[in-house]
């Protein structure tokens, strides 16, 4: 009987392994917002207009130069088939909090941002959605204490950031890899008052922005090369031949930043001041390629044209563009590197400023970035877009021909949405008159604290906080074309296994984890509440209010969040899955036949029904043969 017994129960547990077993999704929901207008599905390539800006002037630069080349490099011609959706958020729900766990599309930082001379905090609080179908990012004038640490005593000490603002982020989320990103805001603040920075922009999944351990010789690399350089700067080189982490041995590895736009407002004018020999003035988008190893040698000047030979040949601009002279790239040195010389490199902004107005902060525009990424048969390309018209094209030709090794981004990016606050950008190129600006302060009432700013600033910042307003953000990709994937952690370029060994680089010391998992229901909330607010868990196609003593979110299907306010999107193939059994060797079958499987499966359980049956007949039988009598 014990014999008998056993076989029963594992042919009991075979069954219910088929009952239960599912096949691997290779398709899911993805993570199109189901509020997106059907006009929006499909999105074809702008035609490429280039537009050559010759100067009326002499150029001026540090010696004699030629004009900058008139003839731009060949490059690849995009055909202008379909581009289908693949991600969108239209904002539409109001009352969204992107806090940290609360969406399983974006994070807003409740952080310190120690990049870029920053003289803000960013907050969640900062980004929320609004009753108009806008995701709002607030830039305010008020303080938030932070523990921070001082070099030169060597100890912690409480600093005080006089400005909030926000950084919505897809890190580790949601990350693609080329394609079509476009989307359409309203900037922040007032055209000809400098001292915002708001931005757009993708940044390879190997970084999470602000955490600035993760950036250490990964930002901005995009260099598949092996050389003494790469050996020694980049972390993640091409002279590696061991893989380690999932990553490939042989290839180098970065987080190249893509700016589809970081709009400078501010009062000057073309031909003036800074912007003595530029063509375009305040305000303005830069529209960049930042990348690593930068030109080492014979680079231009800030301010300057470049000459012969200094700078990347070919670029194509559109109308109201031009060079972006003020900004060539950083030289980037990291305390604690034990051999400088050899581990300090440049990196590279190639970009073209375009003169914006009063409308783009006043209304809408949209903003976009084609992005095609270099095969065994093309270096691939990337161009900007404000309306449709072009602002600048670069193609990886020029890239090659012109740079020590960087090439086209190849690397899953996330989306960043931000306003920063910054004396580094917008703010008076010179100090005024006798103020120190040391401190920036729009609340004090010490003159030393307040004469930093650009004029208006303040006023600005203290009458009514400025808001950056996104009405959506989409991505489309050509499905024609495998290299364009979606997914943080893709078969050419996976990240996952690197970044959960390294925790400590992607999260703050008192974090308990990188990022908590996404809150799906329990919010408190009305009962009755007829809306598609928080209080009303969305509605009632995302989710209900529970009747009793504490009334909390209950989300349906396809809808997180604490509130149900969330469409629940997902990679549609998951490239790199977390470790699971399969990977020390047991596999089960993925790819056999259904119809082999489920013969398989109705086999099982019939002998398991048969054998129940016929052990329920013999227990009777042997219960009446030996004078009992069943119970039943």
């Amino acid at each position: 009987m014990a014999r008998r017994g056993g076989f029963c129960v594992a042919l009991l547990a075979v069954a219910l392994l088929c009952l239960t077993w599912v096949p691997a999704a290779v398709k899911a929901e993805g993570w199109i917002d189901p509020d997106t207008p059907e006009d929006a599905f499909y999105v074809q390539s702008y035609p490429l207009i280039p537009f050559v800006y010759k100067p009326k002037k002499e150029l001026n630069t540090w010696e004699p130069t030629e004009a900058p080349t008139e003839a731009p490099s060949s490059a690849p011609t995009m055909e202008t088939g379909n581009f289908e959706l693949v991600f969108s958020d239209e904002f539409n729900v109001a009352g969204r909090s992107f806090a940290d766990g609360k969406d399983p599309r974006w994070t807003s930082l409740d952080k310190n941002d120690y990049t870029n001379a920053a003289l803000h905090y960013y907050s969640p609080d900062n980004a929320v959605t609004n009753s108009e179908g806008q995701l709002v990012i607030t830039s305010e004038a008020k303080n938030t204490d932070i523990i921070g640490f001082n070099d030169r005593k060597g100890e912690k000490e409480i600093i005080t950031k006089h400005f909030k603002s926000a950084m919505v982020q897809s890190w580790n989320k949601f990350c693609f890899t080329g394609g079509i990103i476009e989307t359409r805001v309203q900037l922040p603040g007032k055209a000809h008052v400098g001292g915002l920075w708001p931005a757009f922009w993708v940044l390879g999944n190997l970084v999470r922005h602000t955490y600035v351990g993760s950036a250490m010789h990964v930002w901005p690399w995009s260099s598949n090369e092996c050389t003494t350089h790469n050996f020694y700067a980049q972390k993640v080189n091409a002279c590696s031949r061991m893989a380690h982490y999932g990553l490939h041995a042989g290839q180098g590895r970065g987080a190249p930043e893509i700016d589809i736009f970081e709009v400078q407002p501010g009062p000057l004018k073309a031909n003036q001041g800074p912007f003595l020999r530029s063509p375009v003035g305040q305000p303005f988008q830069s529209a960049s390629y930042q990348a690593a190893p930068g030109r080492s040698t014979n680079r231009p000047g800030s301010g300057y044209w470049p000459g012969p030979g200094q700078w990347y040949d070919g670029l194509e601009g559109g109308n109201n563009s031009a060079l972006n002279i003020l900004y060539y790239g950083d030289y980037n040195h990291f305390w604690g590197d034990v051999n400088p010389a050899k581990m300090d490199y440049w990196s590279d902004a190639i970009s073209y400023n375009r003169q914006l107005s009063r409308t783009h902060f006043n209304e809408s525009h949209t903003y976009r970035l084609e992005w095609d990424v270099p095969t065994e048969n093309s270096k691939g390309y990337l161009r900007w877009f404000l309306d449709g018209e072009l602002v600048v094209s670069m193609n990886g030709t020029l890239l090659s021909n012109s740079s020590e090794g960087v090439e086209i981004s190849t690397e899953p990016s996330s989306i960043i949405l931000n306003t920063a606050i910054s004396s580094t950008w917008g703010f008076p190129n010179e100090c005024p008159a006798n103020c120190p600006c040391k401190k920036y302060d729009c609340n004090s009432k010490d003159w030393s604290e307040t004469c930093g700013f650009s004029r208006g600033f303040c006023e600005m910042m203290t009458k009514k906080s400025p808001e950056y307003k996104i009405d959506w953000v989409r991505v489309y990709q050509d499905p024609t074309k495998p290299e364009q994937k979606v997914g943080c952690s893709t078969p050419e370029r996976p990240t996952r296994r690197y970044i959960d060994a390294h925790p400590e680089l992607y999260k703050m010391a008192e974090d308990e984890v990188v990022m908590r998992e996404v809150q799906r229901g329990m919010g408190a909330c009305k009962l009755g509440t007829d809306d598609e607010s928080a209080n009303a868990c969305g509605g009632t196609q995302r989710g209900t209010c529970t009747d009793g003593k504490v009334q909390v979110c209950q989300c349906k299907e396809g809808w997180t969040g604490p509130n149900c306010l969330s469409h629940a999107g997902k990679d549609p193939i998951d490239w790199d899955a977390p470790d699971k059994i399969s990977d020390v060797g047991f596999i089960l079958p993925q790819v056999a036949p259904m119809f082999l499987i489920g013969t398989l499966c109705a086999f099982v359980v019939g002998i398991v029904l048969a054998t129940l049956i016929g052990k329920e007949r013999l227990d009777k039988w042997s219960a009446a043969g030996s004078g009992y009598t069943s119970l039943e």
